[in-house]
């Protein structure tokens, strides 16, 4: 079952190459950073019990360094050779400091990053002049490299109720990086995943998850003709916006890459005032 997961993200990510050239690059970009996740992901799993959590602890209770900061200098180098010049640029940096120094940026992001706005600054550090973990580029290089651990983690936690729908993930509380439609009845439910360890929670269809709005005049969604299985729910009190994949249009959907994939709805929606309230992991 996980590895269709990840082979279901990897096949598709191959699939909208052709249907959306302008995001071509990009998602031949995620392909291979899906395939890397998915052998990190199985090494975890082959290193750990099978068993679900036998405690109440936080996801972001757990971080086992001792295991993964060998599979780091890997990764670094994988990123050196397939990434964008600004992500490059920043693997080699961190490459270049040695493993005593990768530790911090992990635990930063993992610790304190439970969700980062979208307005991370893709410069050089201003006092080394250099791209340091506090750029877009270095806490996109955590946030890859730790996506598949805390799927992990989240895969193997209890599910608990968390009453009414929350608006950041209830296993480890980050922002969601797309909301789902999903078929039920003679209309749709919705729901949400998690921009770090992927979990599907329930969520209200009228609803902000950025600021709470409820009030139906100021929520909206708009979709593009040529586009017609993606929508941009936007919040005119906050002015932030979330794509929505719905899968009543096609099951042949996969929400996190088919959210990758959307550019021009991005686009469409900054052009209008709208700030994203989770950038992916493409930066966009």
């Amino acid at each position: 079952m996980i590895a269709d997961q990840w082979n279901r993200r990897i096949r598709r990510a191959n699939e909208l190459t052709s249907c959306y050239p302008f995001a071509a690059e990009g998602l031949r970009f995620y392909a291979r950073l899906a395939a890397f996740q998915q052998s990190l992901y199985w090494e975890i799993q082959q290193s750990s019990d099978s068993s679900t959590s036998s405690d109440d602890r936080p996801l972001r209770d757990e971080l086992d360094l001792i295991f993964l900061l060998p599979k780091f200098f890997g990764f670094l180098s994988l990123i050196q050779q397939i990434a964008p010049p600004p992500l490059a640029r920043a693997a080699a940096h961190l490459a270049d400091k040695g493993v005593g120094n990768w530790a911090r940026p992990l635990e930063e992001f993992w610790r304190k990053e439970a969700a980062w706005p979208a307005d991370i600054p893709d410069t050089p550090d201003e006092e080394t002049g250099e791209p340091g973990a506090a750029t877009l580029p270095g806490r996109l290089l955590a946030w890859i490299f730790l996506q598949p651990y805390a799927e992990y983690l989240a895969n193997r936690s209890r599910t608990t109720s968390v009453g009414e729908a929350p608006s950041t993930c209830p296993l480890c509380g980050a922002k969601p990086i797309v909301g789902v439609l999903r078929p039920e009845g003679d209309g749709a439910k919705k729901s949400l995943i998690c921009m770090l360890c992927a979990h599907e929670w329930a969520f209200r269809r009228i609803y902000c998850p950025a600021c709470g709005e409820q009030r139906e005049p100021q929520l909206a969604f708009y979709k593009a003709p040529e586009i017609t299985h993606v929508r941009v729910d936007v919040c005119d009190t906050c002015h932030t916006y979330l794509k929505s994949i719905d899968l009543t249009k096609t099951g042949l959907a996969v929400p996190v890459v088919d959210e990758l994939a959307t550019i021009p709805l991005d686009l469409w929606a900054r052009e209008h005032g709208y700030e994203k309230l989770q950038i992916n992991l493409l930066g966009t």
